[in-house]
């Protein structure tokens, strides 16, 4: 984070001796190159993503979901201000590695917060791939990103789970939010017709509409690989059940502090795909 930092306010300086101004709209294509690097490394990108699995895997779920959630906000601001300069051969080659290095590393792993680490690299590969064709369109994903990633991180608090070993049992006593959760790692995965698909089907309408059919081909088997492990994930939390007494499944054994804040962004998670279009409008 420091060097990313520190190669951001380089590169300003570069800029600004070379224009004669701070403006962030009057970047060069050249000094362009170094920025989009570095934001990439403050927001965990592929070949750049190695302090995120580790640092998300250690700190409480509370800080995880503002690490993978509020912390991007300023670094995808700055991307996409400055997505007309950037090296579109340098965007895409990020964004495939991201996607491949989201899917290949989540599977192995049995932890919930490296898998949502890896959940984000994936996610942000998807936007930067569509950056310099349409920063609209990185701006929905993001936005959709925030609201899946929200919503999995604050039922995973609800239900005090941090390994997928802990998930079996967490039906017996939130059974309706279980099932939210549920729907709502198939959105992760991209399936339709969840708010998850939406992103995926704009950028990928988007690439094959500006001809790179290859990239959109390859993002998408590419995903395949992050698809598995929500699979995995949705099939432990639905389909099977801790060995345990009669008597533990009863619901009045665990007391839960209910928010609505879970159940609206779980319903946002699942619900959002038929307002695709208005939210692009408004974009």
């Amino acid at each position: 984070q420091a060097t990313a930092s520190a190669l951001i306010i380089f590169t300003s300086l570069i800029n600004t001796w070379a224009f004669g101004e701070w403006d962030i709209l009057s970047t060069s294509t050249l000094s362009s190159i170094p920025l989009t690097i570095a934001i990439c490394m403050k927001l965990g990108l592929a070949p750049l993503h190695f302090w995120m699995p580790e640092v998300l895997q250690g700190v409480p779920l509370m800080t995880g979901l503002i690490l993978s959630t509020w912390q991007k906000i300023a670094p995808m601001s700055l991307l996409i201000q400055i997505s007309q300069t950037t090296n579109m051969t340098l965007t895409t080659t990020i964004g495939i590695a991201s996607v491949l290095v989201g899917g290949w590393g989540g599977i192995n792993q049995t932890q919930l917060r490296k898998i949502m680490a890896f959940s984000s690299i994936g996610h942000l590969g998807w936007m930067l791939v569509i950056l310099k064709m349409n920063p609209s369109i990185t701006l929905f994903n993001f936005t959709i990103y925030i609201m899946m990633t929200s919503a999995l991180f604050l039922t995973l608090m609800t239900m005090n789970v941090t390994k997928i070993s802990q998930i079996s049992t967490a039906w017996p006593k939130t059974p309706t939010l279980a099932a939210l959760s549920m729907l709502s790692l198939l959105s992760l995965g991209g399936l339709p017709p969840l708010s998850g698909f939406a992103p995926k089907l704009m950028t990928t309408l988007e690439l094959t509409k500006q001809g790179a059919l290859i990239s959109a081909g390859t993002i998408l088997l590419l995903s395949l690989l992050a698809l598995f492990f929500y699979i995995r994930l949705t099939y432990t939390m639905s389909m099977t059940m801790a060995p345990n007494l009669t008597s533990s499944q009863t619901t009045w054994r665990s007391k839960l502090n209910k928010s609505p804040v879970v159940a609206l962004t779980n319903l946002l998670c699942i619900t959002t795909l038929p307002m695709t279009s208005t939210i692009m409008i408004l974009l």
